[in-house]
């Protein structure tokens, strides 16, 4: 899937290997998303921060979201088939993936297993009105309160988060 103009994506999260000891799936474990405001970059002094808040997820379209590496290529797994379950907790957007039993589902279970692929991204679209800034002069915050819809969670080689790790 190519990147979209018109989509936000997002680099965060940690996410484990879980190893299915009963069967020879590949089961990936981890956050898309997560409630912690972190650094998108700094400008003449100014820090720039996002948040996403706990109730950013509640409306949220993800009757259709997809699980890909780095936000392209072939599907490795999707809601609609029952592969990628999402979920809130308290720390964030809860990624379950069964990643099947193809080749490209073992050279991406490898891939997470040996941390060559070690955090987690999202894409998605802010609804209307679904976003407001924290402003105190030497740091700015944008709060995504609402998300409109979710496209894909990601493995991803480069987070927005870099203090993010996985663990096996």
């Amino acid at each position: 899937m190519p990147i979209k103009s018109d989509r936000e994506y997002r680099n965060i999260g940690t996410f484990e290997v879980r190893e299915d000891q009963t069967s020879e799936e590949y089961l990936v474990r981890g956050y898309a998303s997560t409630f912690e405001p972190y650094l998108m970059f700094e400008d003449e002094g100014i820090q720039y921060f996002e948040r996403i808040a706990p109730t950013a997820f509640d409306d949220a379209d993800m009757s259709d979201v997809v699980f890909l590496r780095d936000h392209t290529g072939r599907v490795l797994a999707r809601t609609k088939n029952g592969s990628l379950k999402l979920s809130t907790d308290a720390h964030g957007l809860l990624t379950d993936v069964n990643l099947g039993l193809t080749d490209a589902a073992h050279d991406m279970y490898e891939d997470i297993k040996t941390q060559n692929y070690s955090q987690m991204s999202f894409s998605f679209v802010v609804a209307r009105g679904g976003e407001h800034f924290e402003d105190n002069g030497s740091t700015v915050t944008r709060v995504i309160d609402r998300i409109f819809k979710v496209y894909d969670t990601s493995a991803v080689a480069f987070p927005a988060n870099p203090t993010t790790n996985i663990g096996v």
